[in-house]
């Protein structure tokens, strides 16, 4: 059975009505919104020859319709057409968001997520910029106890990560400095690939007889430079898909996703650099009427993020993709300090 432009129509046409409505479509709301030459029997016969094909679904004894899964993905790849663009008022809204916003990678990231969950209603995933070789390009020791030190360290994208480590027998000023001069000569611009119990040695080797009492802090910062190729995934607007009574079943299992970083940057990393529409039936534990709209952007250097809206496969896709592709933007351009084109 073919799809003509009837059926693409009457098929557009419920996913439209239920994206607005939430509840299944009849065919006599079906006709009003057409305004089509044709009776209702004729959109029922289509209507169930869309339910032949798969496309749509008959949720309970009513005449109603929703799209299945089949049905949005035939929708998202060949009838959706995403609005032009954003108005003006939109742009200056969002160009105040990010004006507000701290520019340090990890917090910049955070945030673009906050504001875009707060923008729009939706629950929202944003990952730092990842490369395999990101690197620390500094550390920096710092005596915030008599027995703790804090390591800050600088990655080569301009990310900030911080640890703290104990001491048993204290540290001074002197100490942290000693360290802070050793870790910049042995572990900036080293691959986590190239961390080994060699360079370690060396390490311990420069510290001389304070080696092993400030061992701790050479842990600490071995650490920070194992983190700094991955990628972290913060989640914001949690609350927001609470409103979805589709999706209430599987709030466990969204959260326990989201717990691993880095499992949860995977799903929301588009593998182009268009705007990828996943959903809930393509996960590996599939996951009805969930769906994950991602979009990933530039942060310079050969690094990328993503940045995805989550919620129920009823959003209405033309109106949230222009504005998750100019919060794309928007945070490619803030993680570089310079413009760029929607082309990621």
């Amino acid at each position: 059975m073919a799809m003509d432009d009837r059926k693409q129509r009457v098929l557009e046409a419920i996913v439209a009505l239920y994206t607005e409505g939430g509840e299944p479509v009849g065919s006599g709301l079906l006709c009003q919104y057409l305004n089509m030459s044709v009776s209702s029997a004729t959109l029922r016969n289509e209507m169930a020859a869309l339910t032949k094909l798969g496309l749509l679904e008959q949720p309970h004894t009513s005449a109603g319709r929703v799209p299945s899964a089949k049905g949005y993905r035939y929708y998202l790849d060949h009838l959706m057409r995403p609005k032009g663009g954003l108005s003006q008022r939109q742009h200056t809204e969002i160009d105040r968001v990010f004006a507000g916003l701290d520019y340090e990678p990890e917090r910049l990231a955070a945030g673009a997520a906050r504001a875009l969950a707060e923008y729009t209603g939706y629950t929202v995933a944003a990952t730092t910029p990842r490369s395999d070789d990101l690197c620390i390009a500094h550390f920096e020791v710092v005596q915030v106890g008599r027995y703790s030190a804090a390591v800050l360290a600088v990655t080569s994208a301009g990310g900030v990560r911080t640890r703290v480590a104990r001491l048993e027998t204290g540290l001074t000023r002197a100490d942290a400095a000693l360290l802070a001069e050793v870790l910049n000569r042995q572990l900036t611009f080293v691959a986590p690939a190239d961390l080994t119990g060699s360079v370690l040695a060396g390490i311990a080797a420069e510290l001389g007889a304070k080696g092993p009492a400030l061992y701790p802090v050479v842990n600490a910062a071995a650490a920070l430079l194992q983190e700094a190729a991955k990628a972290r995934t913060y989640l914001e607007g949690q609350q927001y898909l609470m409103r979805w009574p589709e999706l209430g079943e599987y709030l466990p299992r969204v959260m326990e996703l989201f717990a691993d970083q880095e499992r949860a940057g995977r799903l929301i990393t588009p593998r182009t650099g268009r705007t990828t529409v996943l959903l809930g039936e393509d996960l590996q534990r599939p996951m009805p009427g969930l769906c994950v709209m991602s979009k990933r952007y530039l942060a310079g250097g050969g690094l990328t993020g993503a940045i995805a809206l989550l919620g129920p496969a009823r959003m209405p896709f033309e109106q949230l993709i222009p504005i998750l592709d100019h919060f794309a933007l928007k945070l490619g351009e803030c993680m570089t300090g310079q413009a760029q084109e929607d082309n990621v």
